[in-house]
């Protein structure tokens, strides 16, 4: 059973991580660069003075690319690893895993992870106002911890209560509501902050569904070709 989990979670979290790289380096990194010109002051909104967001990278901007693949599939592999140990745990109960339920996991991983979290606290560019960073991890791994608990309910608890607990799990981080800084500034162009949530998000969810049904496919295909015990 370990190394099932093991090997599905590391393989898919690590093929995932990988694409989720690139993903971020083609459609999210561009728009972090130009905001950071924005925190740098080489831009300034509603400025006289502009300066092109498209400059060629560096030899910093190289290393720092390969540290970013490197870190995201770390990343992504730790929760591949998650995402298969709670698929085991859900087959011991009786339900089969599959490469097309792995979508659904995938999509709960990502209400769970980041579009939850994101409905109060959203992807943040450079430079902009914000609360203190403590209370803010502390409301995002509530919330997530919450969220992923009432997705499970809802799909494998029964009855009324299960539910109404899901539900309450579900709304109560946003009724508290996530830590907000007590003014709104920043030198970043609201329409670029946006965007950049936007694709955050974006490319969070084509990663997660692609987790999912890797992590599906490949705790399946371990199954199959798993030894069968023989009858003493």
């Amino acid at each position: 059973m370990f190394s099932r989990i093991l090997t599905s979670g590391l393989i898919a979290g690590a093929v995932t991580g990988l694409i989720a790289a690139l993903l971020q380096l083609w459609f999210v990194q561009p728009v972090l660069l130009h905001a950071e010109l924005y925190e740098s002051g080489q831009l300034a909104h509603f400025g006289a003075e502009t300066v092109s967001a498209h400059q060629d990278p560096g030899p910093f901007e190289w290393t720092r690319n390969m540290l970013s693949v490197l870190f995201t599939m770390m990343v992504y592999a730790g929760y591949g690893l998650m995402l298969v140990a709670l698929m085991a745990v859900s087959e011991s109960q009786g339900n089969a895993v599959t490469a097309r339920q792995g979508l659904l996991w995938g999509l709960a991983g990502y209400l769970t992870m980041q579009l939850a979290p994101a409905f109060g606290l959203a992807p943040e560019v450079p430079g902009v106002a914000a609360a203190d960073v403590q209370v803010r991890a502390i409301w995002w791994l509530g919330t997530a911890l919450a969220t992923g608990l009432a997705l499970w309910l809802i799909a494998f608890g029964k009855g009324w209560a299960a539910w109404g607990v899901a539900v309450v799990l579900l709304l109560a981080p946003h009724v508290i509501g996530a830590p907000q800084p007590d003014s709104y500034a920043g030198p970043v162009p609201p329409e670029l902050s946006a965007e950049f949530a936007g694709r955050a998000l974006g490319a969070g969810a084509m990663a997660w569904v692609l987790l999912g049904l890797l992590a599906g496919w490949f705790w399946q295909r371990e199954s199959q070709s798993a030894p069968v015990p023989q009858a003493a």
